[in-house]
């Protein structure tokens, strides 16, 4: 007998709210096990960014192991909300934006879906470009510095780096447009070549520094300011914060991919395994890689890629840039592509599919210029998504608190696809889920012009840039406790279940 969660609907759905791509999954497409869903955040966790987060964490004043442990600790966090945002993704079958109806109305949903959409976009433009460069890398490896030519007039890149990236886009659309289960078995083959290039990355250079020791202490030197001008506890919250922010957004639309999970436990050991252990791992392999190109080189050498044009051997440079475009590849597809692809399928079900919402989120992968982005704002990554990840924390306190303790687990499957109903609310938004979205994005915002640069912080008091330090935190605490708060005063219809039955576990 099959015991996988298989919820369907009772009642015809409005067609303008629901095509193949955002109904509930059968238990038919339920085949995602533990190892599927430890592989996918293996995939993600394995990239560029990773590599050189402890190394950052670093230049500013912590040691090696005060880096890897604040990375360990901020994953495992927001571990607590992606295995909490992932439950109803298993027992209902159905994606990030079509949860949002629940607590923010059936139309209101759009809204949460596209700010967490943008920012996926961003990132994809990136990672694009990342992905691009290290195919840039191998072609010049092989041939010579001088084969790109001259920069073209207006793009600011030479010819064979605007074509690496093309062609790095391209190997992306022919993933999407074969669908969600093509990137199952993308993650499900990527997971354990990474991890065994990892380890021969760090096992290089072991070899090649001689101890373990004499590479970690070396680490010293990548410190921008010494141990009397900082204290660890001043930069240990704000970087907590920043490490929760960077899977925060996924944090939200776990459910985009836990809807696949065979049961509960296969996408709670899943993630467990997969997230802070490997994030932690390739962290550290990261932190401890770059501090031995400092005894290799004599300098620090943080971005991979720059680290792979100065290995010797042409053999070895070959296979580690195939495994860099091989790890931005696996992360980009999963976490920048299903939750835009998602929300603009839940902008107008009856004309999108999700092959059609990837290609739109190429396209605009595209059209921001990521090479631009990067030379212009050079903390683009860093203050602007992480920043804008971090705010999105007012999204997660809503859904948590309206699933877990407003309505005790239990969704009306069918009024998630009707425009009537408990979901509807006033015209299908849902005014106090909207006041308490603004109202825990609201009190960070100070604090993030001021870390962009776009308010003196003269203009701004210091207890506001020091909320922003704990951004994501004080947006997910003040957005869902206000939500319970006006949702208890105003009431909630009491949710239904089909003919009175829930969905399996």
């Amino acid at each position: 007998m099959d015991s996988r969660p298989n919820p369907t609907l009772d009642k015809p759905a409005d067609p303008s709210l629901i095509n193949d791509d955002i109904a509930p999954t059968p238990a038919s497409g339920r085949t995602w096990s533990v190892m599927n869903m430890a592989a996918l955040w293996i995939g993600m966790v394995v990239c560029v960014p990773t590599y050189m987060l402890a190394g950052g964490l670093v230049q500013v004043g912590m040691n090696w192991w005060q880096a890897v442990l604040t990375i360990c600790l901020g994953n495992i966090i927001v571990l607590v909300p992606m295995i909490l945002n992932g439950h109803p993704g298993t027992k209902y079958g159905i994606p990030f934006p079509v949860l949002s109806r629940a607590s923010f109305g059936i139309y209101g949903a759009n809204i949460a879906a596209v700010m967490r959409g943008l920012v996926a976009c961003g990132w994809f433009g990136i990672q694009t470009w990342i992905g691009g460069a290290a195919m840039y890398q191998l072609l010049s490896a092989l041939f010579g510095a001088g084969i790109g030519g001259e920069v073209l007039p207006f793009l600011g890149i030479n010819f064979l780096q605007l074509a690496c990236f093309l062609v790095f886009w391209l190997l992306q659309v022919v993933i999407i447009w074969r669908g969600i289960e093509s990137i199952k078995i993308l993650e499900t083959w990527a997971a354990p070549l990474l991890i065994l290039m990892g380890l021969a990355l760090f096992g290089w250079a072991y070899v090649e520094v001689g101890d373990l020791g004499t590479m970690l202490a070396a680490s010293t030197e990548l410190v921008e300011v010494s141990e009397s001008e900082v204290e660890f506890w001043v930069i240990f919250f704000p970087s907590l914060t920043a490490m929760v922010g960077f899977w925060a957004t996924l944090s939200l639309n776990i459910p985009d991919f836990t809807r696949y999970a065979r049961t509960q436990r296969d996408q709670i050991m899943g993630q467990a395994i997969g997230l802070p252990t490997f994030m932690t791992l390739f962290s550290f392999i990261g932190v401890a890689v770059t501090s031995a190109t400092i005894v290799i080189f004599g300098e620090p050498i943080f971005d991979p890629t720059e680290l792979v044009g100065k290995m010797g051997g042409g053999i070895s440079i070959v296979i580690a840039l195939i495994a860099l475009i091989i790890a931005t590849l696996s992360t980009n597809i999963a976490a920048n592509v299903v939750s835009p692809a998602n929300a603009i399928i839940n902008l107008r079900p009856s004309k999108f599919t999700f092959r059609m919402g990837g290609m739109v989120t190429a396209g605009l992968g595209i059209a921001i210029f990521p090479w631009k982005l990067l030379e212009t704002a050079g903390n683009y990554i860093f203050v602007w998504l992480v920043g804008y990840s971090a705010l999105l924390g007012a999204i997660g306190g809503i859904l948590i608190i309206d699933y877990y303790v407003v309505r005790k687990r239990v969704l009306n499957l069918d009024a998630l696809y009707q425009k009537a109903g408990e979901y509807w609310y006033t015209g299908g938004y849902n005014m106090i889920a909207l006041a308490a979205l603004a109202a825990g994005i609201l009190p960070c915002v100070p604090g993030f012009l001021v870390e962009a640069s776009i308010l003196s912080e003269d203009l701004v008091p210091q207890f506001l840039q020091t909320l922003y330090t704990y951004a994501w935190f004080v947006s997910f605490a003040v957005a869902g406790g206000l939500y319970y708060l006006l949702t208890t005063v105003v009431g909630h219809s009491p949710p239904e279940t089909l003919d009175g039955r829930e969905p399996a576990e």
